[in-house]
C-alpha cells in the first residue's frame, strides 16, 4: 500500500520553529509534486504551499510566505517543510499530498493522488 507519512510536530512557543518531514513508501517521490497542507479547528482544510517534482519552483500561501521553506531530497524519498517565526494562527494538522501533475504552476490546485495521515502543530505560550 501506498504510503506518506509526516513527522516532526509538536508544541512550540510563539517565534519558535519546527520541521515537518514527509516520507513517502512503495512509491517513488521524485516523480510526484508535493504539496503542504493544514487545517485548524472548525476550518476548512488550506493550502500551505507546494513543490515542483525537481524541486526548482515552490509556491507559498501569502499567509506562510518568508516564515516557511519547502524542499525536498528525491535520493532520500523525502519532502520537508520548515516553518520558523511560527504564530498561534498556524496552529493545526499538517498533511503533505502528492500529486502525479504539476501543480505549483496552479497555486497548489490540482489532484493529489495520496495523502499522509496528518501530524499536530501547535503554538501556543
Amino acid at each position: 500500500q501506498l504510503q506518506l507519512v509526516e513527522s516532526g510536530g509538536g508544541l512550540v512557543h510563539p517565534g519558535g520553529s519546527l520541521r515537518l518531514s514527509c516520507a513517502a513508501s512503495r512509491f517513488t517521490l521524485e516523480y510526484y509534486s508535493l504539496g503542504w497542507f493544514r487545517q485548524a479547528p472548525g476550518k476548512e482544510r488550506e493550502g500551505v504551499g507546494c513543490i515542483s517534482k525537481n524541486g526548482n519552483k515552490v509556491y507559498y500561501a501569502d499567509s506562510v510566505k518568508g516564515r516557511f521553506t519547502i524542499s525536498r531530497d528525491n535520493a532520500k524519498n523525502t519532502v520537508y517543510l520548515q516553518m520558523n517565526s511560527l504564530r498561534p494562527g498556524d496552529t493545526g494538522v499538517y498533511y503533505c499530498a502528492a500529486a502525479k501533475r504539476e501543480t505549483v504552476q496552479n497555486m497548489c490546485l490540482g489532484i493529489y493522488d495520496q495523502w499522509g495521515q496528518g501530524t499536530q502543530v501547535t503554538v501556543s505560550s
